[in-house]
């Protein structure tokens, strides 16, 4: 085991050094060594703590309500082609829920997928 850390982009553990930068294999995001212990402050997290990103497939983890529509949006519903919107409020994912329309969700009740 390498005692190098995680990617602050994509949270990946195969990341290597390379000419005094740290370079992740999984995603080729490079940063210097000193920035290695400091997290970006627009990364979105899921339920789970999985890190989020634009075009990802998201499932919706518990019913949620939707004002004007006929009935919730249910447990298992699966959100493709996410887009992250930090600094929104709590409601930080924009997409599109297939039946509902366009709306914006809580990264707190989805899970990367």
């Amino acid at each position: 085991m390498s005692d190098a850390p995680t990617c602050p982009e994509c949270a990946s553990e195969h990341t290597y050094e390379l000419g005094g930068f740290l370079v992740c294999s999984m995603c080729a995001h490079e940063w210097s060594p000193e920035a290695a212990g400091a997290e970006p402050q627009d990364v979105i997290r899921d339920a789970v703590g999985n890190v989020l990103a634009d075009g990802d497939t998201v499932t919706v983890i518990k019913d949620l309500k939707v004002r004007g529509a006929s009935g919730p949006i249910k447990v298992g519903t699966k959100v493709r082609n996410i887009r992250l919107a930090p600094g929104v409020g709590d409601h930080d994912i924009d997409c599109k829920v297939d039946g509902f329309g366009p709306m914006q969700l809580k990264s707190s009740v989805v899970r990367k997928a």
